[in-house]
């Protein structure tokens, strides 16, 4: 059995709440990656200039 087989039937085992810790976990590596190499700098700067210019919505 390969590792990525291993991998898959173990996560094929968890429960729903270890199931969302290892989601939130990829979710946050994926991000700190993003932020690292620049890929949202553009989002960013894009949302600074709408909200600068009241083109934006409250929460």
């Amino acid at each position: 059995m390969s590792t990525v087989q291993e991998i898959a039937s173990a996560i094929e085992k968890l429960g729903e709440a270890e199931l969302a810790d290892l989601k939130a976990w990829l979710w946050d590596r994926d991000f700190e990656r993003d932020v690292a190499t620049g890929r949202l700098d553009t989002v960013a700067e894009d949302a600074i200039q709408e909200y600068g210019k009241g083109q934006s919505k409250p929460l």
